[in-house]
């Protein structure tokens, strides 16, 4: 298949997600509900809610500059020493690149890399790799606290009026299933047989030229990924990554501050949308619709009206979205004038 055609269908795709998730959370509102939603976004009609929101956009730009500041501790052990500020640069428009098609802007982060900072583009993508391992391992942890934090809510909560299925129910039922699932073992066989067989026949593989190419590209990216283990700070990138989080926080929780209705929750609540929000930016493409939708289901368990939570979600969706167009077209700028690195920098 064409590239250009097969990102194009993975766009639409991804784009149909999102539209899915908007009809989704509009199909059932009456009158009356999009009169709430009205109200509820007109709240952030003032200068008290716009500072809010000035602040969470700069809270969540911040994250993304340790998020660079870590990328350079992590690039550093492969000989590469990068500029800071091209780090960050790189970071924004591979948001930016994100909001468009779905991966782009890994691809082009390594692609800046290169152009700027001279670092090959497979040694990058291994340390993008590594970040990805880490930030998702974390996510993982904040989640489970997320549900640990919610257990009595969540577990108690009907999600079939007809039979009267507790979640906490439907999930025991679901991983009694899975248990029982023969599928599942005979894929997980069939990857540990593959990886045997690819072992196996190594040395015949190494012959082809094409091959030995993959392999170069692989070594790369090995070399990427286990960078972390050379890292010369590694207080400096517990701390960073650390960061990156607690920003990413404090970006969802000032957002609440520009709601009369929100701004009484307090941390938990925070905590629970940053957890459960970002999985709107995983399903859908930049989060569109399923962001909104994942928030306000979520503000239902604290007791707020859903067409309020679906308000305040769709104003949160556009604060983050809005931080990532203007940062990153303001990257775009100042990376063009910054120029590249010459050799001797290296």
């Amino acid at each position: 298949m064409n590239k250009h055609l097969k990102n194009i269908i993975q766009l639409l795709i991804f784009l149909g997600l999102g539209v899915f998730f908007i009809w989704l959370s509009v199909k059932d509102l009456s009158k009356e509900d999009l009169d709430i939603i009205k109200q509820s976004a007109m709240q952030v009609n003032n200068p008290v809610s716009w500072t809010f929101l000035v602040l969470s956009m700069l809270s969540l730009a911040t994250s993304h500059f340790f998020r660079s500041l870590r990328s350079v501790l992590l690039i550093e052990p492969l000989n590469y020493k990068i500029r800071t500020s091209m780090s960050f640069y790189a970071v924004m428009v591979c948001y930016l690149a994100n909001l468009a098609l779905p991966r782009l802007g890994e691809v082009l982060r390594c692609t800046f890399l290169q152009r700027y900072e001279k670092v090959p583009f497979q040694k990058s993508l291994g340390t993008i790799v590594t970040e990805r391992v880490i930030d998702l391992t974390i996510f993982l942890i904040i989640f489970i606290l997320a549900i640990f934090l919610n257990t009595g809510v969540l577990s108690n909560l009907i999600i079939n009026q007809d039979t009267g299925v507790s979640l906490g129910e439907w999930m025991n039922t679901k991983i009694v299933s899975m248990a029982s699932n023969h599928t599942l073992y005979l894929l997980a066989g069939g990857v540990v047989l593959f990886i045997i067989l690819i072992y196996l026949t190594r040395k015949q593989l190494m012959k082809i030229p094409f091959m030995t190419k993959v392999k170069n590209v692989l070594i790369g990216i090995w070399q990427g990924l286990i960078s972390i283990k050379d890292v010369k700070k590694p207080f400096l990138f517990v701390l960073y990554t650390l960061l990156i989080w607690v920003f990413y926080f404090f970006g969802t929780y000032t957002c609440f501050f520009a709601f009369d209705f929100l701004s009484q929750l307090g941390f938990i609540p925070a905590f629970s949308c940053l957890a459960f929000g970002a999985i709107g930016f995983m399903i859908a493409q930049g989060g569109l619709g399923a962001y909104p939708l994942i928030i306000a289901g979520t503000l239902v368990l604290y007791g707020v009206d859903y067409n309020a939570g679906l308000a305040a979600g769709w104003i949160g969706w556009s604060t983050q979205t809005l931080m990532v167009i203007i940062f990153g077209f303001i990257s775009l700028i100042l990376a063009s004038f910054a120029g590249q690195k010459s050799s001797e920098q290296i």
